[in-house]
């Protein structure tokens, strides 16, 4: 029955986070962290590649319980939701603030004990919010760089490709930088999910894109992750204030989420913001907190 419980928890995290990954403004990071699994998700990755044999094994096992939940989220965000992203963004934008910002009263109370009278690292958070701002601010109402067909390959692009994906997975691994933000900005958020959507329905001709894009993504993990590992383990407060940095800078990012659709609207406003999908944010934050306190003490 544990186990169970532990399936199912590690799938609803998975399926949060892809959903997260999926849209431009959110990161699966982020929602890792709100959720309280991010140095679990953190370790496991680098474990999976650095570890030795039993902590290969017990990497592989967390990440394939989660990796289910991610798959089955994302290939229903690449063939449903990315329409409804485009026709209820404003309702999905509110929804996600609701999970931001009721989840991180949560983390301060996690991470008390490393951010109480380390208020010198108070910089860091403001680095963070600083990053996230920034790197939103980068993507206009219109892509800064048009990349055209995925599906006629050439070697620049296929190293632009690989690239693009290992800065995306950086992003989508730390929290409040959106790695789709990012795929926006360099030009390949619509040609990538297209090409997932379009593989999903046995239509091929965007799978070498694919293939290189997945190796730039594998790189990008190899690399990036155990930087932050090693920031996490010694240099702890300083990381978690830039986290929090990086959470509330995601709120601006949110907000500005329509801005970057393939046919751009108005960003978030008191007219647009949609109460009932905020509080349903919170409702979610409050039950996996409950869920996982329950799985916890039992």
């Amino acid at each position: 029955m544990k186990k169970l419980k532990e399936y199912i928890m590690r799938f609803i995290q998975g399926f949060c986070m892809a959903m997260a990954d999926s849209v431009p403004g959110v990161s699966g990071g982020t929602i890792a962290f709100l959720l309280e699994f991010y140095d679990d998700f953190i370790n496991s990755l680098d474990d999976l590649f650095k570890g030795n044999l039993q902590q290969k094994k017990k990497a592989l096992s967390f990440l394939v319980k989660l990796g289910i939940g991610w798959v089955v989220g994302f290939l229903l965000c690449a063939t449903i939701l990315v329409s409804l992203f485009d026709k209820k963004i404003y309702s999905m934008s509110s929804l996600f603030l609701g999970f931001i910002i009721f989840a991180i009263p949560i983390v301060v109370a996690e991470e008390k004990k490393v951010l109480k009278g380390k208020y010198k690292n108070i910089l860091f958070l403001i680095l963070g919010i600083a990053l996230v701002v920034v790197i939103s601010s980068l993507n206009s109402s219109t892509n800064l760089i048009k990349v055209g067909n995925i599906t006629h390959l050439t070697i620049p692009l296929a190293i632009y490709i690989f690239l693009t994906g290992m800065i995306a997975i950086s992003a989508m691994i730390l929290p409040g930088i959106s790695g789709s933000t990012l795929l926006l900005i360099f030009g390949l958020y619509i040609p990538i999910m297209t090409g997932i959507k379009e593989t999903i329905h046995l239509n091929f001709s965007y799978l070498p894109a694919l293939i290189i894009f997945g190796l730039g993504v594998i790189c990008g993990i190899i690399f990036f992750v155990g930087l932050i590992k090693k920031s996490l383990n010694k240099h702890r407060s300083e990381t978690v204030y830039a986290i929090l940095g990086m959470m509330l800078g995601s709120l601006y990012a949110i907000v500005m989420g329509p801005t970057t659709l393939d046919k751009p609207l108005p960003c978030l406003s008191i007219h647009t913001f949609s109460i009932i999908s905020f509080i349903i944010g919170a409702i979610v934050i409050f039950g996996l907190q409950g869920l996982k306190k329950l799985m916890e003490s039992k």
